[in-house]
């Protein structure tokens, strides 16, 4: 007996011509409200992703943040510690130690002694351009009250104190015997050194005065430089005050239709500190 065509395709397709062990097992009901409330468990908003992104990138900006903030701190216990102990006796474990950081936090983002101090050199340097850059900025655009801020800024109390000029020496003592320093202190040089030479070109045309530009730019910076040394190795009757009254006396002498004298401020005789 032979079923309708109909029929028969009904029953291969529900798989009832299949022996039991070869049939499909359909899930019961139980089974089948488990699966599906693991899906809808699995399953997350379209929303959440976007938000989970945000996330992550404000971790990033805060971790980046943190990075700097610890590299800044390490740096500016390396000045610290340059200032006490100078360049050969300044070790990874003081920098880690006047940071109140671990060592191995300074392994980490420096990996060397070598490297630590050429990123404070760099910090020294980036810190100097841009203090004389602003005062050179608010002087306007007159070449003799731009020369006088490069002068004053010299001897501000934020870039000219014991403790950064005392880091200066040490640097300046390695720095023959070391090309990186060289280099990088060469570029920095040669911007502050053209600044000056342009000023005196300005003057000199502005005035008529019969000196060579390119003389009295490098008798300037030298001046500038001895008087910083002079403070550097605590001459006696040297500060802050006297440097840069020694420093505007200069200008007055060979700008003297741009510099004029003006009153003292303080008692004769007085002397400040270089802290």
């Amino acid at each position: 007996m032979t079923a309708c065509p109909q029929a028969m395709r009904k029953m291969l397709d529900s798989g009832a011509c299949r022996p039991a062990h070869l049939r499909p097992k359909e899930p019961d009901g139980p089974a089948m409200r488990s699966m599906t409330t693991a899906m809808k468990t699995v399953r997350r908003p379209a929303g959440r992703t976007a938000d989970r992104g945000g996330e992550g990138e404000a971790e990033r900006r805060s971790r980046k943040a943190s990075k700097e903030t610890r590299q800044l701190q390490l740096i500016e216990a390396t000045i610290d510690s340059l200032a006490r102990r100078g360049y050969s006796d300044t070790t990874m474990a003081d920098v880690a130690d006047g940071a109140g950081l671990s060592r191995g936090i300074v392994n980490f983002h420096f990996e060397s002694k070598e490297k630590l101090l050429v990123a404070t050199l760099q910090h020294m340097y980036d810190e100097y351009s841009a203090h004389w850059r602003a005062a050179l900025a608010r002087a306007g655009d007159d070449p003799a009250r731009q020369l006088q801020a490069l002068v004053a800024a010299d001897f501000d109390r934020s870039i000219c104190n014991r403790r950064k000029l005392a880091a200066w020496c040490a640097f300046w003592g390695e720095a023959k015997s070391r090309p990186t320093y060289q280099t990088l202190s060469g570029a920095r040089d040669a911007d502050y050194q053209n600044t000056i030479l342009d000023l005196c070109r300005r003057l000199k045309e502005d005035a008529g005065y019969a000196y060579d530009p390119q003389a009295m730019a490098l008798a300037l910076s030298a001046l500038l430089e001895g008087l910083w040394l002079r403070l550097m190795i605590g001459a006696e009757n040297v500060s802050r005050e006297s440097a840069l009254q020694a420093a505007n006396e200069f200008l007055m002498s060979v700008f003297p239709a741009h510099c004029a004298r003006k009153p003292d401020r303080e008692e004769p005789g007085r002397q400040g500190n270089n802290d």
